[in-house]
């Protein structure tokens, strides 16, 4: 008998709702209509067995039902795309898979950390540094939606494939991280051209059944956010 967890010859994810990375593992599964079964880990006070899922204790975790268990958010996510193809959550071009992991490494690189940066900074003038820089990023994020749209992939959009997909699962909770920032440093992204395109995305992620069905409350996710921020 185990020592954890885990429904036998079936899918189980170690998961925490309000943990952005979990988020997109659980977008993952459900958007690929993936049976599974959740152990809902407390990251402030984590089961004495958690260990042997994820020597690291991070979350999200999955449990194949051969045993094998799946570390790192987009690594789940990508395995549920590949498992299951029925879903179409990742394109089968070379090309067009090399250009969804840019745009996901635009976002990871130019928009993400940012979220953190302005957040911990109790310095307003470095505070206004990393909002610039975030919506600096946001602005190349825009750049490439319109790329992304104008190809026959995009499908003219609101998506980046049309519908919703990789993109989404993998960007998603990220893109939702915009609450704490207006909240606590009233970061708000302008209504204006350069930003046209990633409105339109984020107001049809927002709308999306994909996104809401695991979305926490506003409150929930600016109460989690309150210990990065400096000065609360």
């Amino acid at each position: 008998m185990s020592e954890y967890p885990y429904v036998e010859g079936g899918y189980t994810l170690y998961s925490n709702e309000l943990c952005p990375y979990a988020q997109r593992a659980l977008r993952a599964l459900n958007t690929a209509n993936v049976p599974y079964k959740v152990e809902s880990i407390d990251l402030k006070n984590k089961p004495s067995w958690y260990h042997l899922v994820n020597p690291q204790l991070k979350v999200p975790a999955l449990r194949t039902p051969d045993g094998t268990i799946l570390i790192e958010s987009l690594v789940v996510a990508e395995f549920v795309a590949d498992q299951f193809p029925e879903a179409k959550l990742l394109s089968t071009d070379a090309v067009e898979r090399a250009q969804l992991r840019l745009f996901i490494e635009l976002f990871s690189s130019r928009y993400i950390p940012f979220i953190y940066r302005t957040l911990m900074t109790a310095d307003k003038e470095e505070q206004e540094k990393h909002k610039q820089a975030l919506l600096d990023g946001l602005k190349e994020a825009n750049k490439e939606l319109e790329r992304q749209w104008s190809r026959p992939s995009g499908k003219n959009g609101p998506f980046w494939y049309g519908k919703w997909g990789y993109a989404e699962i993998a960007l998603s909770s990220f893109i939702g991280l915009l609450v704490p920032l207006a909240h606590y440093r009233g970061v708000s992204v302008p209504q204006t051209d350069e930003f046209a395109a990633f409105h339109r995305w984020h107001q049809a992620i927002e709308e999306a059944p994909e996104f809401t069905k695991v979305k926490p409350t506003d409150q929930a996710v600016n109460e989690v956010y309150k210990k990065f921020v400096a000065n609360a």
